[in-house]
């Protein structure tokens, strides 16, 4: 017999619904009916998901500056309110968890509402802008990257950032750095918002490398499908073996078997580079509101574990002698493949499941803590 009704709310990007489809698959284990809420666009991408089932919530952004937009937006937004208050009456859960993004925002305020208990998952080192819209009115705030600090620091419990079962069995791979005349693997992406810059500036960063290094070189790259064929192209022209692809389904065991990864700094990024264990050079996504891929990174530059690199200041030469530095020291690869590890948390998911619990039970976050304590 389950516990009870668990209401997961995620979407918008594969970034949110990782670590809620790891929540989903540990409160199933220990018993618990989940379900899903999501906007229409994450719904075409989550019959995987494990829930007993997934309803999909109408939302918007509230970023834009017309007005006439944001007239939509909200009325948009107040429509998913009321689905969502539907389906609360509905299933009725004991919990609601959102996961950040603007399609969190109908089913939390909804539950805030009614008086179910209600709680957000931060991933990053700064919060989101939903998740601060909601702050206030949650019960708990559960830190991935995020530390406690600021107006609600009482309500942030550092759990850390989920992870996936394909990434946690990789976790702590041994790193060979390589030998003198043994291959170099770099592995590049970027997402679907950074794949462009990389198509466009790691293969004139690699025109300027030595030729002995780039007949070494083993390029696995992320491109989007409009520039395939341009880079394989120009990877062929240089005589520099690539390996590009829209999309990997294996990219941790890309990550697994690079000597360097150069790639944006999203939160579950950051963690799969810990988790694992590999060097990095980040470079942010530019323009973000609240910078959080450059907090994300400066968490494995702390460490020794990576080179933070902001996209206006990066050129091919620049960015050649950076990989040129990293590659030429293979013992400096190793040292900060080994500091990578121990940034993230690897038991998240069961510490982020024990908070689902204990706020559906109505502990509070100071009971909560004090069992956290050794």
């Amino acid at each position: 017999m389950s516990k009870g009704v668990v209401l997961l709310s995620a979407g918008g990007t594969g970034g949110h619904l990782f670590p809620a489809e790891a929540l989903a698959h540990e409160l199933a284990a220990r018993g618990w009916e989940v379900h899903l809420a999501t906007d229409a666009r994450a719904n075409r991408f989550a019959g995987h998901f494990p829930a007993k089932a997934v309803h999909p919530i109408a939302s918007a952004t509230f970023g834009s500056k017309n007005p006439i937009a944001l007239m939509r937006s909200f009325w948009t937004i107040w429509k998913g309110v009321r689905q969502a208050t539907a389906l609360l009456a509905r299933i009725k859960p004991v919990v609601v968890v959102g996961f950040g993004g603007y399609p969190t925002l109908p089913p939390l305020y909804a539950a805030t509402r009614r008086g179910v208990p209600a709680m957000v998952h931060e991933q990053n080192a700064v919060m989101g802008r939903a998740n601060k819209a909601l702050a206030a009115r949650v019960s708990a705030i559960a830190g991935g990257f995020l530390r406690p600090s600021g107006t609600y620091a009482d309500k942030i419990v550092q759990v850390g950032n989920p992870v996936r079962p394909a990434v946690l069995a990789l976790q702590g791979a041994a790193f060979e750095a390589p030998k003198e005349h043994d291959a170099i693997k770099l592995l590049v992406f970027g997402g679907s918002q950074g794949a462009r810059f990389f198509s466009e500036m790691v293969p004139e960063a690699i025109a300027k490398l030595p030729d002995a290094v780039k007949k070494r070189l083993r390029v696995t790259q992320q491109a989007r499908a409009e520039d395939e064929t341009r880079v394989n192209a120009r990877y062929t022209e240089l005589g520099v073996s690539a390996e590009v692809a829209p999309f990997f389904s294996n990219l941790p065991n890309k990550m697994a078997d690079a000597h360097l990864v150069l790639s944006r700094a999203g939160a579950s990024t950051v963690l799969e580079l810990s988790v694992i264990g590999r060097p990095s050079i980040l470079v942010p996504l530019p323009h973000a509101l609240d910078d959080d891929q450059g907090h994300n990174a400066q968490l494995l530059v702390d460490a020794g574990a990576a080179l933070l690199r902001r996209q206006p200041t990066i050129d091919a030469d620049s960015l050649a002698g950076d990989i040129m530095s990293l590659i030429g020291e293979p013992n400096g690869l190793a040292r900060m493949a080994a500091s990578a590890r121990g940034v993230a948390q690897t038991n998240a998911t069961q510490l982020l499941a024990d908070l689902t619990e204990a706020i559906a039970s109505g502990k509070t976050i100071t009971e909560f803590k004090e069992g956290m304590r050794p």
